[in-house]
């Protein structure tokens, strides 16, 4: 392989990655931010109270969003197998 198809691999992995676990480390990160702002705004400073809403709607987010995950990375290792199959 040349360095031009190893380079086009590694965009293809970071893009998958982000496809991936975007949608649950964006989830979080709204989720945290509002209830940042929550506990700013009315005091509360309880470490609880920002971690088990994040850890709920991130768990019911992969659980909606798992089936688009499974098929991306299934069409990413598709591709590795069949690179790997094409080489000498």
């Amino acid at each position: 392989m040349d360095f031009d198809a190893n380079v086009e691999h590694l965009q293809i992995a970071y893009w998958n990655i982000l496809l991936t676990a975007g949608p649950s480390l964006l989830v979080a990160l709204a989720v945290g931010l509002v209830i940042g702002i929550l506990q700013a705004a009315t005091s509360i400073n309880e470490a609880t109270l920002s971690f088990v809403p994040k850890l709920a709607i991130v768990l019911l987010t992969m659980a909606l969003v798992s089936g688009f995950m499974l098929t991306q990375l299934v069409q990413h290792f598709e591709l590795v197998f069949e690179t790997i199959a094409t080489m000498r």
